[in-house]
């Protein structure tokens, strides 16, 4: 690997624009790698990522894993196409199954459950135009949650037009894919609607994912100061689970599924419905307001060797921010400011899994074991301020006020046994400083404080026994950020670069008691500092080729300050479940007007596998190319086909790996969940403007 770090360090990833002509049928729009400029939700300096359809362009439409891969400092750990785990700046990295210390936006709606999960795995790439993400906790207006923010936005007509759109992948290990898209904006109604259906049997055993879903964005301008809209998305997925694997196992064949999921035939099916709603009004040139009323619904059933978990979620919010400005000496202050208020129930009852009696026939729901049910409601108020204090240098403040409560029933137990209680956190302040300074127009320097906190999950505050423990604090740190953006030889080169260090107290330890059953306590501090470096370089040799080479990498140091755990002092030790180093490169090429091919190659380092750092995750590197063709054939008539090939090498590697695990029954304990081996998709795209 490290022969190709001076070639690619010459080469240049981040902000490189490419000239692709506005499309509203394939809506490949002038776009950047990850960019800095383009309009962004988190208002003011807050510097933030947004990849769109140049990053997408890179790889499958399948799965969004690896394009948010390619953000420096975030890192999504894929188990399966329905177990993601995605890490910022190391925060989430020792949640051991999901997506946690971070919030979740579809538009402008809340998607993070009560409990501060949120599943990337609900949404279809394809109906993204662009995914934003805020590292650590400086977004202040987006819950300062120590992991940050992710901001999904669907796509949506490009001018005044009405287009229909079909395009159909088929690939290796029986992938079928096929997403029917209808966007239409006619200065008034904006009105998009997309069907997806996807399929695949997966590359390991035990492992098919069968995918519906359906996407309604649609807005409507009732007069110059008046904006309705409507969000529907509805996803309805079931995936065969094959779990995580041994040493052994993992190198004697990754295929292979762990035997008791492959024998219980163990899956999850999931019905999710999103809705929201959402007013906008303008009172004047400087005072505008949008509010969302917005509900989602989650019918969720787990078949796991050791139990059949049914779940039922159900939950409401409202969200609503006032954006602004008021005119000083040299120029206008912004400010926002609002509230968001989210409420959930949650319903889950356990069922024994009779496996083991059901002839070879897998899971088959038995006696009744458990019944709970618990409410929870969390609510943010938040503002900030961005005072120009001169055309060159400008500031904002921000403020971000939060209250979590949980109220746990056992609706099973009764008398002693009975383990009913609340939890209610103290009201948390979290200030937001951030500075900007513009040295030309072609490069500025930023620079961030800010405070984030992580709520406890419900089931993390129990005691082995049960009980609610009142001693569990959440996770609170400070971040302290510095970062650069420089364009050189007529913005043909860019430059971003960034350090940072976060300090966390009170950090969360999840303590796995059986197979089934994860206590947690507060075990000590960590440090997590780190650097951040993108860079890309826009060439055009001639009309008819042009070329972009770009890297992103990413350099962690995190380590636990103090941690000490049932007596263990891991005080030094690497943060488990964190790669030392990450880099992804590669070159995008268009060439006679038609035809792109891009290659982008992944390394991610090491990973710590233990708090007692004797073991890690082997080093890896993988690499995707994808060829492709688009043109607009008349004025009405687009196709577009393209090929592609995934692990290129066909490298043995572990796309995602557990932290601390234990062995039971005898069994080694289960690390690696292996990453697909060598695949290959193509795709057809029909496009009409009606």
């Amino acid at each position: 690997m490290r022969a190709f770090l001076p070639i690619f360090l010459l080469l240049g990833v981040v902000h490189a624009q490419d000239s692709i002509p506005i499309d509203s049928i394939t809506q490949l729009d002038e776009v950047v790698l990850l960019d800095a400029l383009k309009k962004k939700n988190a208002t003011g300096v807050v510097p933030s990522e947004v990849i769109s359809a140049k990053v997408f362009q890179n790889y499958s439409p399948v799965s969004m894993v690896n394009a948010i891969n390619q953000i420096p400092g975030v890192y999504v750990l894929s188990g399966a196409l329905n177990t993601n785990r995605i890490t910022i700046r190391g925060i989430g990295a020792r949640t051991l199954f999901g997506t946690d210390k971070l919030r979740m936006y579809y538009e402008d709606i809340p998607v993070t459950d009560g409990s501060g999960f949120s599943s990337i795995e609900a949404y279809d790439l394809e109906n993204l135009r662009q995914i934003e993400v805020i590292k650590g906790p400086k977004g202040t207006a987006y819950g300062t949650n120590l992991g940050g923010a992710i901001i999904l936005n669907p796509k949506e007509a490009l001018g005044r037009s009405t287009n229909v759109t079909n395009n159909l992948t088929l690939g290796s290990f029986g992938l079928l894919k096929n997403n029917l898209s209808f966007n239409h904006f006619d200065g008034k109604l904006r009105l998009g609607v997309q069907y997806g259906h996807m399929e695949t049997d997966g590359y390991r055993q035990n492992s098919n994912f069968e995918r519906d879903g359906f996407l309604l964005n649609t807005s409507y301008q009732l007069n110059e100061k008046n904006k309705i809209s409507v969000l529907v998305n509805h996803i309805d997925f079931t995936a065969q689970i094959p779990s995580s694997l041994g040493a052994t196992a993992f190198a004697e064949d990754p295929q292979q599924a762990t035997f008791t999921w492959r024998a219980s035939e163990g899956f999850e099916a999931n019905n999710y419905t999103l809705a929201g709603l959402t007013f906008s009004h303008r009172f004047n040139n400087r005072l505008e307001n949008a509010t969302s009323l917005f509900y989602n619904y989650l019918d969720k059933e787990e078949a796991r060797p050791f139990g059949i978990l049914d779940e039922i979620t159900k939950g409401f919010g409202l969200r609503t921010r006032f954006t602004g400005d008021f005119g000083l000496r040299t120029s206008k202050a912004r400010y926002t400011f609002g509230a968001e208020l989210f409420k959930d129930e949650y319903d889950w009852d356990e069922f024994r899994n009779l496996w083991e009696d059901n002839n070879g026939n897998g899971s088959l729901k038995g006696a009744q074991f458990a019944r709970n049910k618990e409410f929870r409601s969390q609510w943010n108020a938040f503002g900030t301020l961005l005072l120009p204090f001169t055309e060159r240098f400008s500031a904002q403040f921000g403020l971000n006020v939060n209250n979590t409560q949980y109220d746990y029933r056992d609706l099973f137990n009764t008398g002693t046994d009975n383990k009913s209680a609340e939890r209610n956190f103290e009201v948390i302040v979290l200030p937001s400083v951030n500075l900007n300074y513009a040295v030309s127009e072609h490069y500025e320097i930023y620079g961030n404080v800010s405070r984030g906190f992580s709520n406890p999950t419900l089931e993390e505050t129990l005691t082995p026994d049960g009980v609610i423990n009142p001693d569990i604090a959440r996770e609170t740190g400070v971040n302290y950020e510095l970062g650069t953006r420089l364009f050189l030889g007529q913005r043909r080169l860019a430059i971003d670069f960034s350090l940072y260090q976060m300090n966390i107290d009170n950090l969360l330890v999840g303590e796995r008691i059986n197979e089934d059953q994860f206590v947690g306590k507060n075990a000590g501090k960590t440090r997590h500092r780190g650097l951040e470096l993108a860079l890309s370089y826009h060439w055009e040799l001639s009309k008819s080729l042009q070329l972009t080479p770009f890297l992103n990498y990413t350099f962690n140091d995190h380590v636990f300050v103090e941690f000490n755990d049932e007596g263990q002092d891991f005080s030094g030790n690497p943060l488990t479940g964190v790669p030392d180093h990450r880099v992804t490169a590669g070159l995008q090429v268009r060439f006679l007007e038609y035809f792109y091919w891009n290659t982008t190659l992944q390394h991610v380092g090491e990973i710590p596998l233990t708090d007692e750092a004797d073991l890690y995750s082997d080093p890896f590197t993988v690499v995707t190319t994808r060829l492709g063709y688009q043109h607009k054939l008349t004025d009405r008539f687009t196709l577009g086909a393209d090929f592609g090939i995934n692990n290129l090498f066909d490298t043995v590697y572990a796309q995602s790996v557990l932290i601390n695990t234990q062995a039971f029954g005898g069994n080694e304990p289960r690390y690696f969940y292996p990453g697909d081996a060598r695949n290959c998709y193509g795709g057809l795209r029909l496009g009409y403007r009606l």
